[in-house]
Protein backbone atom coordinates (compact mmCIF):
# COMPACT_ATOMS: atom_id res chain seq x y z
CA UNK A 1 0.00 0.00 0.00
CA UNK A 2 1.06 3.24 -1.11
CA UNK A 3 2.34 5.58 2.28
CA UNK A 4 2.76 9.31 2.33
CA UNK A 5 6.63 8.35 2.69
CA UNK A 6 6.68 6.92 -1.03
CA UNK A 7 4.48 10.10 -2.37
CA UNK A 8 6.98 12.52 -0.44
CA UNK A 9 10.20 10.08 -2.11
CA UNK A 10 8.87 10.22 -5.42
CA UNK A 11 8.02 14.36 -5.19
CA UNK A 12 11.21 15.50 -3.47
CA UNK A 13 9.45 16.94 -0.61
CA UNK A 14 9.02 16.37 3.26
CA UNK A 15 6.02 14.04 4.64
CA UNK A 16 5.04 17.48 6.15
CA UNK A 17 4.71 19.25 3.25
CA UNK A 18 2.54 16.01 1.36
CA UNK A 19 0.59 16.79 4.47
CA UNK A 20 0.04 20.15 4.17
CA UNK A 21 -0.62 19.76 0.39
CA UNK A 22 -3.75 17.61 1.35
CA UNK A 23 -4.67 19.70 4.48
CA UNK A 24 -4.16 23.21 3.38
CA UNK A 25 -3.61 23.64 6.51
CA UNK A 26 -0.44 25.79 5.78
CA UNK A 27 0.29 27.85 1.94
CA UNK A 28 2.20 25.31 -0.22
CA UNK A 29 3.69 26.66 -3.63
CA UNK A 30 0.77 25.95 -6.77
CA UNK A 31 4.45 24.13 -8.41
CA UNK A 32 4.71 22.00 -5.36
CA UNK A 33 1.49 21.35 -5.00
CA UNK A 34 0.25 20.20 -8.54
CA UNK A 35 3.32 18.16 -8.55
CA UNK A 36 2.59 15.98 -4.97
CA UNK A 37 -1.01 15.82 -6.53
CA UNK A 38 0.33 14.46 -9.69
CA UNK A 39 2.48 11.56 -7.58
CA UNK A 40 -0.20 10.71 -5.27
CA UNK A 41 -2.55 10.05 -8.68
CA UNK A 42 0.20 8.17 -10.24
CA UNK A 43 0.68 6.30 -6.90
CA UNK A 44 -2.46 5.38 -6.02
CA UNK A 45 -2.36 7.33 -2.34
CA UNK A 46 -5.36 8.42 -0.67
CA UNK A 47 -4.71 9.46 2.80
CA UNK A 48 -6.14 8.10 5.61
CA UNK A 49 -8.42 10.50 7.26
CA UNK A 50 -9.28 8.95 10.47
CA UNK A 51 -5.93 7.99 10.91
CA UNK A 52 -4.54 11.89 10.79
CA UNK A 53 -7.76 12.67 12.84
CA UNK A 54 -6.85 10.32 15.99
CA UNK A 55 -3.21 11.99 15.41
CA UNK A 56 -3.39 15.67 15.28
CA UNK A 57 -6.74 15.70 17.25
CA UNK A 58 -8.72 17.77 14.40
CA UNK A 59 -11.38 16.65 12.30
CA UNK A 60 -10.89 19.90 10.12
CA UNK A 61 -14.66 19.91 9.90
CA UNK A 62 -16.48 23.36 10.86
CA UNK A 63 -20.10 23.37 12.05
CA UNK A 64 -22.78 25.88 11.14
CA UNK A 65 -25.75 26.10 13.40
CA UNK A 66 -28.85 27.20 12.13
CA UNK A 67 -32.13 27.36 13.63
CA UNK A 68 -34.54 25.37 11.84
CA UNK A 69 -37.69 23.32 12.58
CA UNK A 70 -38.47 22.93 9.00
CA UNK A 71 -35.74 23.51 6.80
CA UNK A 72 -36.39 26.10 3.66
CA UNK A 73 -33.42 27.91 2.94
CA UNK A 74 -33.95 31.04 1.74
CA UNK A 75 -31.53 33.07 -0.66
CA UNK A 76 -30.27 35.20 2.53
CA UNK A 77 -28.95 31.66 3.59
CA UNK A 78 -27.55 30.80 0.85
CA UNK A 79 -25.52 33.55 0.08
CA UNK A 80 -23.84 33.59 3.70
CA UNK A 81 -23.34 29.56 3.20
CA UNK A 82 -21.69 30.31 -0.16
CA UNK A 83 -19.49 32.84 2.20
CA UNK A 84 -18.90 30.13 4.39
CA UNK A 85 -17.95 27.32 1.89
CA UNK A 86 -15.60 29.79 -0.04
CA UNK A 87 -13.77 30.80 3.33
CA UNK A 88 -14.07 26.69 4.33
CA UNK A 89 -12.62 25.62 0.20
CA UNK A 90 -9.85 28.41 0.98
CA UNK A 91 -9.19 27.33 4.28
CA UNK A 92 -9.08 22.99 3.68
CA UNK A 93 -11.90 23.05 6.04
CA UNK A 94 -15.54 20.43 5.16
CA UNK A 95 -18.95 21.83 6.60
CA UNK A 96 -21.74 19.98 8.27
CA UNK A 97 -24.22 22.13 8.72
CA UNK A 98 -26.72 21.15 11.87
CA UNK A 99 -30.42 22.21 11.28
CA UNK A 100 -32.00 19.58 13.77
CA UNK A 101 -34.51 21.21 15.92
CA UNK A 102 -33.22 21.90 19.56
CA UNK A 103 -34.89 18.97 21.33
CA UNK A 104 -33.01 16.29 18.92
CA UNK A 105 -30.29 18.01 19.01
CA UNK A 106 -29.59 17.95 22.63
CA UNK A 107 -30.37 14.47 22.30
CA UNK A 108 -27.73 13.62 20.03
CA UNK A 109 -25.50 16.05 22.22
CA UNK A 110 -26.24 13.72 24.70
CA UNK A 111 -25.02 10.41 22.98
CA UNK A 112 -21.77 11.76 21.25
CA UNK A 113 -19.91 14.57 21.12
CA UNK A 114 -20.02 16.94 17.87
CA UNK A 115 -17.13 16.15 15.33
CA UNK A 116 -16.39 19.53 14.23
CA UNK A 117 -13.04 21.67 15.55
CA UNK A 118 -15.31 24.62 15.57
CA UNK A 119 -18.63 25.86 15.20
CA UNK A 120 -20.67 29.03 13.87
CA UNK A 121 -24.07 29.55 15.70
CA UNK A 122 -26.68 31.43 13.74
CA UNK A 123 -30.07 33.44 14.81
CA UNK A 124 -29.25 33.72 18.67
CA UNK A 125 -32.17 34.24 20.96
CA UNK A 126 -32.26 35.85 24.51
CA UNK A 127 -32.34 32.17 26.39
CA UNK A 128 -30.58 30.16 23.59
CA UNK A 129 -30.15 26.98 25.00
CA UNK A 130 -26.96 26.55 22.72
CA UNK A 131 -24.88 28.87 24.05
CA UNK A 132 -23.79 28.38 27.56
CA UNK A 133 -20.27 28.83 30.09
CA UNK A 134 -19.78 25.38 29.27
CA UNK A 135 -20.49 25.25 25.63
CA UNK A 136 -18.30 28.39 25.03
CA UNK A 137 -15.55 26.77 26.53
CA UNK A 138 -15.87 23.36 24.81
CA UNK A 139 -14.29 24.61 21.90
CA UNK A 140 -13.97 27.67 19.37
CA UNK A 141 -17.25 29.49 18.54
CA UNK A 142 -18.32 32.47 16.23
CA UNK A 143 -21.83 33.41 16.41
CA UNK A 144 -23.61 35.19 13.47
CA UNK A 145 -25.66 38.06 15.19
CA UNK A 146 -25.55 39.51 18.21
CA UNK A 147 -25.26 36.94 21.68
CA UNK A 148 -27.78 37.78 24.17
CA UNK A 149 -26.00 40.30 26.87
CA UNK A 150 -24.52 38.33 29.19
CA UNK A 151 -22.22 36.52 26.62
CA UNK A 152 -21.40 39.85 24.28
CA UNK A 153 -18.30 39.67 26.08
CA UNK A 154 -17.28 36.01 26.15
CA UNK A 155 -17.97 34.83 23.11
CA UNK A 156 -16.87 36.45 19.22
CA UNK A 157 -19.50 37.53 16.87
CA UNK A 158 -20.12 38.96 13.44
CA UNK A 159 -23.74 40.85 12.48
CA UNK A 160 -25.06 43.62 10.84
CA UNK A 161 -25.01 46.93 12.70
CA UNK A 162 -29.25 46.19 13.34
CA UNK A 163 -29.63 49.54 15.50
CA UNK A 164 -28.02 51.50 12.73
CA UNK A 165 -29.74 49.74 9.53
CA UNK A 166 -33.33 49.75 11.23
CA UNK A 167 -32.59 53.61 12.00
CA UNK A 168 -31.56 54.21 8.69
CA UNK A 169 -34.65 52.55 7.18
CA UNK A 170 -36.84 54.30 9.58
CA UNK A 171 -34.94 57.53 9.08
CA UNK A 172 -35.66 56.95 4.96
CA UNK A 173 -39.44 56.34 5.30
CA UNK A 174 -39.69 59.88 7.54
CA UNK A 175 -37.54 61.96 5.61
CA UNK A 176 -40.44 61.57 2.26
CA UNK A 177 -43.10 62.25 4.60
CA UNK A 178 -44.66 58.91 6.06
CA UNK A 179 -45.13 59.90 10.42
CA UNK A 180 -48.00 56.21 10.65
CA UNK A 181 -44.85 53.49 9.82
CA UNK A 182 -46.00 49.97 11.11
CA UNK A 183 -43.06 47.71 12.04
CA UNK A 184 -43.39 43.75 11.24
CA UNK A 185 -40.52 42.94 13.35
CA UNK A 186 -38.71 39.03 13.64
CA UNK A 187 -40.14 37.14 16.80
CA UNK A 188 -39.48 38.98 20.07
CA UNK A 189 -36.96 36.63 21.71
CA UNK A 190 -34.08 37.57 19.27
CA UNK A 191 -31.44 39.90 19.89
CA UNK A 192 -32.18 41.30 15.84
CA UNK A 193 -35.44 41.92 16.58
CA UNK A 194 -34.48 43.93 19.66
CA UNK A 195 -32.19 45.59 18.13
CA UNK A 196 -33.98 47.25 15.14
CA UNK A 197 -36.65 48.24 17.80
CA UNK A 198 -34.66 50.09 19.01
CA UNK A 199 -33.15 51.60 16.07
CA UNK A 200 -36.95 52.48 15.33
CA UNK A 201 -37.84 54.19 17.98
CA UNK A 202 -34.61 56.12 18.06
CA UNK A 203 -35.31 57.38 14.50
CA UNK A 204 -38.97 58.02 15.41
CA UNK A 205 -38.00 59.66 18.51
CA UNK A 206 -35.47 62.21 16.12
CA UNK A 207 -38.27 63.22 14.31
CA UNK A 208 -40.52 64.33 17.04
CA UNK A 209 -42.73 61.14 16.30
CA UNK A 210 -44.19 59.26 19.85
CA UNK A 211 -44.39 55.55 18.84
CA UNK A 212 -46.86 52.96 20.43
CA UNK A 213 -46.19 49.59 20.78
CA UNK A 214 -48.95 48.98 18.86
CA UNK A 215 -47.30 49.72 15.63
CA UNK A 216 -44.84 47.41 16.44
CA UNK A 217 -45.75 43.29 15.64
CA UNK A 218 -43.44 40.58 16.63
CA UNK A 219 -44.12 37.36 14.38
CA UNK A 220 -46.07 34.92 15.65
CA UNK A 221 -46.05 31.03 15.18
CA UNK A 222 -47.50 32.07 11.28
CA UNK A 223 -45.96 31.34 8.27
CA UNK A 224 -43.85 34.58 7.05
CA UNK A 225 -46.57 35.40 4.50
CA UNK A 226 -49.81 34.77 6.73
CA UNK A 227 -48.13 36.83 9.65
CA UNK A 228 -47.81 39.83 7.11
CA UNK A 229 -51.25 39.67 5.51
CA UNK A 230 -52.71 39.15 8.32
CA UNK A 231 -51.37 41.71 10.58
CA UNK A 232 -51.34 44.81 8.14
CA UNK A 233 -55.19 43.87 7.32
CA UNK A 234 -56.03 43.86 11.10
CA UNK A 235 -53.68 47.15 11.28
CA UNK A 236 -54.55 49.14 8.68
CA UNK A 237 -58.13 48.66 9.75
CA UNK A 238 -57.74 49.94 12.66
CA UNK A 239 -55.34 52.08 11.95
CA UNK A 240 -56.27 53.95 8.29
CA UNK A 241 -53.76 56.80 9.01
CA UNK A 242 -50.77 53.77 8.46
CA UNK A 243 -48.93 55.10 4.94
CA UNK A 244 -46.00 53.17 5.57
CA UNK A 245 -45.05 49.45 6.42
CA UNK A 246 -41.11 48.12 7.49
CA UNK A 247 -40.86 44.20 7.72
CA UNK A 248 -38.08 41.94 8.81
CA UNK A 249 -38.22 39.52 4.86
CA UNK A 250 -39.43 40.27 1.94
CA UNK A 251 -41.57 36.94 2.76
CA UNK A 252 -43.45 39.45 5.09
CA UNK A 253 -43.54 41.66 2.61
CA UNK A 254 -45.47 39.66 -0.21
CA UNK A 255 -48.17 39.59 2.83
CA UNK A 256 -48.17 43.04 2.91
CA UNK A 257 -48.70 43.71 -0.93
CA UNK A 258 -51.75 40.75 -0.51
CA UNK A 259 -53.23 42.91 2.22
CA UNK A 260 -52.65 46.15 0.43
CA UNK A 261 -54.33 44.46 -2.66
CA UNK A 262 -57.24 43.43 -0.96
CA UNK A 263 -57.97 46.81 0.98
CA UNK A 264 -57.62 48.51 -2.75
CA UNK A 265 -54.21 50.24 -1.74
CA UNK A 266 -51.61 51.08 -4.87
CA UNK A 267 -48.27 50.48 -3.26
CA UNK A 268 -46.10 52.77 -3.55
CA UNK A 269 -48.36 55.40 -3.99
CA UNK A 270 -50.79 54.46 -0.85
CA UNK A 271 -48.62 52.48 1.29
CA UNK A 272 -45.13 52.57 1.05
CA UNK A 273 -43.65 48.95 2.09
CA UNK A 274 -39.71 48.19 2.64
CA UNK A 275 -37.84 45.33 4.18
CA UNK A 276 -34.64 44.36 6.24
CA UNK A 277 -33.98 40.98 4.10
CA UNK A 278 -34.42 41.10 0.15
CA UNK A 279 -34.20 37.16 -0.39
CA UNK A 280 -34.57 36.93 -3.93
CA UNK A 281 -36.94 34.26 -4.36
CA UNK A 282 -40.01 35.73 -4.46
CA UNK A 283 -38.46 38.92 -6.78
CA UNK A 284 -40.98 38.06 -9.35
CA UNK A 285 -44.00 38.33 -7.04
CA UNK A 286 -43.86 41.88 -6.18
CA UNK A 287 -44.90 44.64 -8.46
CA UNK A 288 -43.81 46.98 -7.83
CA UNK A 289 -40.35 45.67 -7.18
CA UNK A 290 -39.49 45.89 -3.11
CA UNK A 291 -37.53 48.15 -1.81
CA UNK A 292 -34.83 46.91 0.95
CA UNK A 293 -31.55 46.63 3.01
CA UNK A 294 -28.47 44.76 1.57
CA UNK A 295 -27.19 42.69 4.44
CA UNK A 296 -24.36 41.34 2.80
CA UNK A 297 -25.01 37.66 3.71
CA UNK A 298 -22.52 36.46 1.75
CA UNK A 299 -19.61 38.84 3.44
CA UNK A 300 -21.50 37.56 7.31
CA UNK A 301 -20.70 33.81 6.34
CA UNK A 302 -17.19 34.41 5.03
CA UNK A 303 -16.12 36.24 7.79
CA UNK A 304 -17.70 34.44 10.65
CA UNK A 305 -15.80 31.50 9.45
CA UNK A 306 -12.55 33.45 8.58
CA UNK A 307 -12.54 34.33 12.79
CA UNK A 308 -13.43 30.57 13.65
CA UNK A 309 -10.29 29.51 11.82
CA UNK A 310 -8.48 32.24 13.33
CA UNK A 311 -9.43 31.31 16.88
CA UNK A 312 -8.84 27.05 15.46
CA UNK A 313 -5.57 27.25 14.62
CA UNK A 314 -4.15 29.72 16.46
CA UNK A 315 -5.82 28.05 19.76
CA UNK A 316 -7.03 30.55 22.09
CA UNK A 317 -9.81 32.02 22.98
CA UNK A 318 -9.76 35.43 21.56
CA UNK A 319 -12.81 37.72 21.55
CA UNK A 320 -13.39 39.18 18.29
CA UNK A 321 -16.79 41.69 17.41
CA UNK A 322 -16.63 42.17 13.53
CA UNK A 323 -19.63 44.22 12.21
CA UNK A 324 -20.40 44.19 8.61
CA UNK A 325 -21.93 46.54 6.94
CA UNK A 326 -25.50 47.65 5.42
CA UNK A 327 -27.14 49.68 2.79
CA UNK A 328 -30.62 50.69 1.58
CA UNK A 329 -31.50 49.46 -1.93
CA UNK A 330 -34.68 51.26 -3.15
CA UNK A 331 -36.62 50.10 -5.64
CA UNK A 332 -40.40 50.68 -6.80
CA UNK A 333 -42.16 50.31 -3.30
CA UNK A 334 -41.52 53.28 -1.58
CA UNK A 335 -42.11 56.77 -2.68
CA UNK A 336 -43.43 60.35 -1.27
CA UNK A 337 -46.13 60.40 0.82
CA UNK A 338 -49.24 61.75 -0.69
CA UNK A 339 -51.43 63.86 0.97
CA UNK A 340 -55.10 64.19 -0.17
CA UNK A 341 -57.57 67.55 -0.29
CA UNK A 342 -59.05 65.92 2.54
CA UNK A 343 -55.93 65.35 4.48
CA UNK A 344 -54.76 68.83 3.43
CA UNK A 345 -57.88 70.09 5.02
CA UNK A 346 -57.73 68.22 8.55
CA UNK A 347 -54.33 70.12 8.63
CA UNK A 348 -55.49 73.57 8.79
Amino acid sequence: MTTISDVARVAGVSKSTVSSVFSKKRPISKEVSERVLMVAKELGYKPNYWARTLATKETRILGLNMRAEKVKFSQFHLSLINGVLDECNAKGYQLLINTLSQQFQQEVQNQVSSPVDGEILMDPSEKDKRLSPEIIRDKPLVVIGKPPKRYENSVSYVDNDNVGIAFEVTKHLLEIGHENILFLNAPQNRTVAQDREKGYRMACEDFGINTSRQMIAFKNEWTSIEFGYSTTLKMLKESPSITAVITDTDKMAFGVYKAAKELNLAIPEALSVISFSDNGVLSQEFSPPLSSADLNSEQLGREATRLLTELIEANTHLIKHIVIPAGIVERGSTAIRHISSEQKSQNF
